[in-house]
């Protein structure tokens, strides 16, 4: 039988308020959704597999009769912008001197790519003349800003407001002034080069190589970058050819697992990649497809369906999932745009006759 209503217990003020603060969690918990971009709570997040596969288009990307005498172009750089058009940027070697320089394409879809016209940029802009290879370009968010990180004998890099004009970028500054001591000490009769920058929420981290079996690590802080880089130590070792050049770092989409792939330079003397995972880009980085026989990319695990026009799989990056400083790749299309050569191909490194091609992960598991 109901109590009238005066006389009716009332709930405890503190049990009141418990019941109304269960209630608004259970209804924020049903009608949430994940921001844009955001990986839901509980959804599965694809991981990298234990070996991969790869097939090759032939060489999209060679030297042009423009007046450049070059002989070869290699160590891409590849970006996207907000419009979809694809930027490349490249060492190229002149015919007999062997120097090096930075050259630019731009197209809209990679059927275009093989005509679609060259910038060099030590002419076209600041970037100016003198020894410059290497690069690595990205957007840096927090500036609005594009970099072109490269090497002239130390790290050095330019900027501009504008990737569609290739003639915009400033001069050199460098983001070290000197070769750091740990690397003096351990180069042997190797050279410092291949500088690459990834961050993440706090820091951006320079990674680098010797060509005598290092990787180092520098470090200064998102507020502070392109300034302040120190901290450099050594985070992976092997052999002189185990861990060779062309080194590159990313974030593995969706996850906290960073990729490293670094070159490699065979028992047959051809060059590949071999692959490394580590949790955080501090952590420590664990084999993932790194000898000859499971290699990351190498000619042995490469199909090349228009018919096999290289052995080396050599220095390049892969097509990244966004054009930022955090370099984030999606795991369920690896493409990794490299530099080949024919394999009859001879002489002097510089004179070597490079060319780049795109390889496509298959038989994924997504």
């Amino acid at each position: 039988m109901l109590l009238p209503h005066r006389l009716r217990p009332r709930p405890h003020p503190r049990r009141r308020h418990a019941y109304v603060a269960l209630l608004i969690a259970l209804l924020t918990a049903f009608f949430a959704v994940p921001a844009e971009g955001a990986t839901p709570a509980g959804a599965p997040q694809q991981g990298l597999p234990g070996s991969f596969r790869w097939s090759s288009t032939g060489p999209l990307i060679s030297p042009q009769p423009d007046g450049s005498n070059s002989v070869a172009v290699k160590d891409p750089s590849v970006v996207q912008d907000k419009n979809g058009r694809w930027h490349v940027f490249m060492t190229t070697a002149a015919r007999g001197s062997g120097d090096w320089s930075l050259a630019h394409t731009s197209f809209s879809d990679w059927s275009q790519a093989a005509g679609a016209k060259q910038t060099h940029l030590e002419t076209a802009s600041r970037i100016g003349p003198g020894y410059r290879a290497a690069p690595h370009a990205f957007y840096f968010a927090p500036k609005d800003e594009w970099y072109l990180v490269y090497q002239t004998g130390l790290p050095s890099y330019s900027t501009t407001k504008n990737i569609n004009d290739p003639t915009s970028w400033s001069a050199p500054k460098n983001l070290m002034n000197s070769m750091p001591d740990v690397v003096r000490q351990n180069i042997g009769n190797g050279n410092w080069l291949d500088f690459y920058v990834i961050c993440d929420d706090a820091k951006c981290y320079l990674f680098s190589a010797d060509d005598n079996g290092h990787v180092y690590r520098s470090e200064t802080t998102v507020a502070n970058f392109p300034n302040g880089f120190g901290n450099t130590r050594i985070v992976l070792q092997d052999s002189r050819t185990a861990l060779f050049e062309g080194g590159a770092v990313y974030r593995v989409k969706g996850t906290d697992t960073y990729l490293l792939m670094w070159e490699a330079i065979g028992s047959d003397g051809n060059r590949y990649y071999r692959s490394y995972t580590a949790k955080g880009l501090t952590g420590t980085w664990q084999p993932l497809a790194a000898t000859e026989a499971n290699p990351f990319a190498r000619s042995t695990n490469v199909t090349f369906p228009g018919g096999a026009w290289t052995k080396d799989i050599s220095h390049g990056e892969l097509i990244r999932a966004t054009n930022d400083q955090t370099m984030t790749v999606d795991p369920c299309r690896l493409q990794l745009l490299y530099q080949g050569r024919d394999p009859n191909s001879s002489g002097e490194y510089s004179q070597l006759p490079y060319r780049l091609g795109l390889a496509t992960q298959t038989g994924s598991a997504c």
